[in-house]
């Protein structure tokens, strides 16, 4: 994490998707093509399922992030310390059971949604 800024979404419509467990928004074909960069652990990239799994459509508000480390409103989204990019306010689902055993196994903590 932190390092190069993550790809900026390509497109504005109904194809953006955000992380569940870092919320950075991208489109579903970039997820595929480079997986997530705060998230190379859930190894989306080339895996459709994976990208299903991890991302989801349902999100609300959307915010772009220069410098995390720097913004107040990164910190208060606590994602202060992840790489530049656009990022969602809130996601609504809760991340599958088998992907969050697996942030347990690499040591990175995943805070599920208030409200699923």
């Amino acid at each position: 994490m932190g390092g190069a800024a993550a790809q900026i979404p390509t497109s504005f419509g109904h194809e953006l998707r955000a992380c569940l467990r870092c919320r950075l928004v991208k489109t579903y074909d970039q997820f595929r093509e480079s997986g997530c960069e705060n998230c190379p652990f859930f190894k989306m990239d080339g895996d459709n399922e994976r990208v299903v799994d991890c991302t989801t459509p349902n999100f609300n508000g959307m915010i772009s992030v220069m410098d995390p480390t720097r913004s107040w409103a990164a910190r208060w989204l606590r994602v202060g310390r992840f790489v530049p990019g656009c990022y969602t306010l809130a996601v609504s689902e809760a991340l599958p059971e088998d992907m969050q055993a697996l942030c347990e196994e690499v040591h990175v903590q995943y805070v599920p949604p208030k409200r699923v």
